[in-house]
């Protein structure tokens, strides 16, 4: 038993691949009688596609000239998620993201029906995402060449701003890209350092492909090497914590990306390396469970002064 949309929507594609066709012709591919095609051009025509009806004898059907449609309609769900999905993309810093965004928002509801039109222009004008700190522009083009390269198992040669300041030309197989903290990120092989590595798109001056090809490692984890890397890369301080509660309960409240966990008799011992040790003694402070600070010394200072600055705003 077929649903009268798809139905109605397998007569949209007839009219997109002929300039025009007959009803009885309409009726014929589809197995259909002839009124029956009549009532899913009305349901075309309801939901704002302009047809053109051609009368008599030698009659037919046509789209209105000019008018270009993708074949695709939407439900509810999917365009909540393709205007959700849009927003966020404004955060992920690619270059002039709110006008691009705009474009494809303007082009989804032009191929919409009214009343999912308003239901889409009412989450963009409700719905607001936390800024958090500004985001590096990331060049579209650089990413896609990336991505291209990462699918086609292409090495790569960067030209890379390290932020030491040093310029370095390198060949990279290019594993994955991941998007993290406010930044993009490519992470391969790089045969300069002979390791493992991730490379923040916004530091990466050109890149070329080239005609090398190698193999990726089966079920790589581009997301999980960056989590693993960010929190081991060395940093001012490093900070070592107990935290008295299990694993899974240090690591939703904290994060992977905060530090290395490892479970411990009294709990789990965290090693985080970090530039700010205020910032994470608040981190720690909100915590719903107990800790104890092994070292340094300066962030059990750290804690003291906010623990005096909460009591006084407190009294």
């Amino acid at each position: 038993m077929y649903h009268p949309t798809s139905r109605a929507l397998a007569v949209l594609e007839l009219l997109q691949a002929h300039r025009r066709i007959s009803g009885s012709e309409l009726a014929r591919r589809l197995n259909i009688q002839p009124r029956t095609v009549r009532r899913y051009i009305a349901i075309l025509e309801e939901i704002g596609i302009p047809i053109t009806t051609e009368r008599g004898r030698h009659g037919a059907y046509m789209l209105v000239p000019g008018f270009k449609l993708p074949p695709m309609m939407f439900s509810d769900d999917e365009a909540l998620a393709l205007s959700v999905g849009l927003l966020a993309a404004q955060r992920l810093g690619m270059t002039e993201a709110s006008a691009v965004t705009a474009s494809a928002q303007a082009k989804l509801e032009r191929v919409m029906p009214e009343r999912l039109q308003q239901h889409v222009r009412a989450l963009t004008e409700t719905i607001s995402l936390e800024g958090g700190r500004p985001v590096p522009n990331v060049d579209s083009a650089l990413l896609m060449k990336l991505c291209k390269a990462t699918q086609e198992r292409q090495q790569i040669r960067l030209t890379y701003h390290s932020p030491q300041n040093e310029h370095t030309e390198r060949d990279v197989d290019p594993f994955g890209l991941g998007h993290r903290s406010g930044y993009w990120y490519l992470v391969g092989r790089c045969h300069l350092r002979q390791e493992l590595r991730s490379f923040r798109l916004d530091r990466i001056t050109a890149a070329h492909p080239l005609t090398i090809h190698f193999e990726r490692p089966e079920r790589f984890d581009t997301l999980a090497h960056l989590a693993d890397s960010l929190a081991t890369q060395p940093r001012t301080y490093l900070a070592e914590v107990e935290l008295f509660t299990d694993l899974p309960h240090a690591m939703n409240n904290l994060g992977n990306a905060i530090g290395v966990f490892e479970p411990i008799d009294r709990g789990v011992l965290m090693r985080s390396q970090v530039d700010d040790l205020d910032w994470l003694a608040r981190e720690l402070a909100r915590l719903p469970f107990g800790f104890r600070v092994n070292s340094p010394a300066l962030l059990r200072i750290a804690l003291q002064k906010l623990a005096k600055r909460l009591a006084t705003a407190y009294a």
